[in-house]
């Protein structure tokens, strides 16, 4: 997984708040699906939605802030994670965006309170998250239209 080298948010700090989420992805490899552990920032709707119970891939969440995930231009996971545990693709980008999130919806942050560890989610890998799935359209997947769909009658 990437991360960025630096980021550059003048309009963010290191008190910024931010949630962590730890979700269970998949991987296809050789025709076989294998499951990952994936640190991942939660946007303030995403979070939303997730609170109220839909089922979700994220095991837990940790809310912190944006200035202990990242120091030195270095990615830190907090130690309530797995050390098995990766970072998502772009973690950096994904990091500010999710923190510009909060700051636009403050009342998002009462659901996980700072220094909090939420586990109570409806978890589920029914519907797999699968990161590195291609989508191949065949020639059998166009809708058959009728005659006279494109006709001036």
């Amino acid at each position: 997984m990437t991360t960025n080298s630096s980021l550059n948010a003048t309009d963010l700090s290191a008190d910024d708040y931010v949630v962590l989420g730890l979700a269970t992805c998949f991987i296809k490899e050789d025709g076989e699906v294998h499951a990952v552990k994936i640190v991942e920032p939660i946007p303030s709707a995403a979070l939303e939605a997730i609170v109220k119970g839909i089922p979700t891939s994220y095991e837990m969440a940790i809310a912190t802030t944006l200035g202990a995930v990242w120091m030195n231009d270095t990615a830190h996971i907090p130690p309530e994670f797995p050390s098995d545990a990766q970072l998502c693709d772009e973690f950096g980008d994904r990091l500010l965006a999710a923190t510009r999130t909060y700051k636009a919806r403050p009342v998002a942050q009462s659901h996980v309170p700072v220094g909090t560890v939420k586990r109570d989610f409806n978890f589920s890998t029914e519907r797999k998250r699968v990161l590195n799935s291609q989508r191949i359209v065949k020639a059998e997947d166009n809708v058959k239209q009728h005659e006279y769909t494109h006709k001036v009658l």
